[in-house]
């Protein structure tokens, strides 16, 4: 061979190295690529950890909600309060409440809360508004979600911590006891401040309970419990605390 073939056969051998080297490359990536490629995208939390916490703003009216609400086949009423204190179904959805908190039954909860509205929520009288839209009201009696519920009465200091921490408690209060409801009357004991109901056009029972001798009733606690129709049924729309503030 000529030493001009030589030359063509060196440029051919380096060619097919250079091709085999590329594919190799190619087909067995390092393991550092190898390692990234494995890499998968973590896991959300459970959806009981993504316990729905909102600030509501204001409260809006019954036309501003339907307004706004993505499902427009949903009818927005209210009763005339002597219908609406008259109406069974009102008192069944309370009775209803009571076994879904004495039970940790996420499931009935959520069948009670409002479809349109979800359920607002308020530990303190003048504390944070958080509402609980249905999805995520299934998992208040199990969520760890740590909510800020405002400032505690008295010490001021803020109080956070979960549903089941902190609202439930304050609710078994009241409804593991003996217990008076009154419809659209706010029955409470003595306080120190102007009782209010800050939800215009919503009906409402309270839950009262006196408190104990031993305490001089200033143990009392009052859960305020608004009820809202929704296609001509009753749901709940929001709970309100009340009790002794210093």
């Amino acid at each position: 061979m000529n030493k001009h073939g030589w030359k063509l056969l060196a440029v051919g051998l380096m060619l097919f190295i250079a091709t085999a080297c590329a594919v190799r490359t190619f087909a067995n990536p390092t393991p550092t690529e190898a390692k990234r490629a494995r890499r998968t995208r973590t896991p959300s939390p459970p959806a009981a950890e993504l316990a729905s916490a909102t600030a509501a703003s204001s409260t809006p009216s019954l036309l501003s909600e339907a307004a706004s609400t993505n499902t427009p086949a949903l009818a927005l009423t209210q009763a005339p309060p002597a219908t609406f204190c008259a109406d069974a179904r009102v008192t069944a959805v309370i009775n209803s409440l009571k076994s879904a908190l004495l039970t940790s039954d996420g499931a009935l909860l959520t069948s009670l809360v409002s479809p349109a509205h979800g359920m607002d929520a308020r530990l303190f009288r003048a504390g944070r508004v958080v509402n609980y839209d249905r999805e995520h009201a299934q998992f208040l009696f199990q969520s760890t979600f740590a909510v800020d519920w405002g400032n505690a009465p008295g010490s001021g200091l803020p109080s956070q911590g979960s549903f089941h921490e902190l609202m439930l408690p304050a609710l078994l209060e009241v409804f593991k006891e003996d217990y008076t409801l009154t419809c659209d009357q706010i029955h409470v004991g003595g306080t120190t401040y102007q009782i209010s109901w800050p939800y215009a056009g919503i009906d409402y029972y309270s839950a009262y309970f006196p408190g104990t001798q031993a305490n001089g009733n200033l143990d009392w606690r009052t859960w305020v419990l608004g009820i809202q129709y929704v296609n001509g049924e009753p749901f709940l729309y929001a709970i309100m605390q009340f009790q002794w503030e210093p």
